[in-house]
């Protein structure tokens, strides 16, 4: 039990240290570890969401994979970010959007995580590393820039409120979709999405921090 929650819980802190400590303007670990356990108290409810609709819907591959999945996963987790840190004092900077997304998306993706690992083996925490981990992260850094962007500049606020929910959730459900329609090869399709998805989200990490600075 200890290795698979160790290595349920590595990915996150691995990938969390590294957008934590990119932030010029460290925010307070207090407040990153509430939103990351709000985040993970969102699997459950939306794990029930997900089995009710996939008993009606589980014959379409597309729907499962945009409105089931990626919907429920990115709405929640959108709606968590406005009800918790959008008005929060400590949310002043335009990086500080991707620090707190991406450590409610990071808790989300811990949770189901660990259970994954307990139903199917520790053997595939290298993979669930690399793959759902990392990209329930990015969808994060793109959230977040949106917020941030929001947040700090007037122009186009509703728009980049609503672009925060509208990227995370068209890109998680292609992932999905990826992963669905090519159960055998997968890698070979996905592995290309994932880098293209790294490159995107590191320009904006670095368009973010550039507009932190004073």
């Amino acid at each position: 039990m200890f290795a698979i929650l160790s290595a349920g819980v590595a990915p996150a802190f691995a990938l969390m240290s590294f957008f934590y400590l990119k932030d010029r303007y460290t925010e307070p670990l207090a407040l990153i570890l509430r939103v990351f356990i709000l985040g993970a108290l969102l699997v459950l409810p939306i794990m029930f969401i997900q089995y009710a609709f996939q008993t009606e819907w589980h014959e379409s591959t597309l729907i499962e994979s945009f409105f089931i999945v990626s919907l429920s996963e990115e709405f929640f987790k959108w709606f968590m970010f406005i009800y918790v840190i959008y008005h929060h004092t400590e949310f002043d900077a335009h990086y500080d959007g991707i620090v707190y997304a991406v450590a409610i998306s990071l808790g989300f993706a811990t949770v189901e995580n660990i259970l994954y690992l307990f139903v199917n083996g520790i053997q595939y925490a290298f993979t669930r590393a690399i793959f759902p981990v990392s990209s329930h992260a990015l969808f994060g850094v793109l959230m977040g820039y949106y917020f941030g962007k929001a947040k700090m500049y007037d122009l186009n606020r509703r728009k980049n409120i609503f672009f925060a929910f509208l990227f995370p959730f068209l890109l998680h459900g292609t992932y999905n979709y990826i992963l669905k329609i090519t159960s055998v090869n997968w890698s070979l399709p996905l592995v290309p999405f994932m880098i293209i998805l790294w490159m995107m989200c590191l320009q904006r990490m670095k368009s973010a921090a550039v507009k932190t600075q004073p």
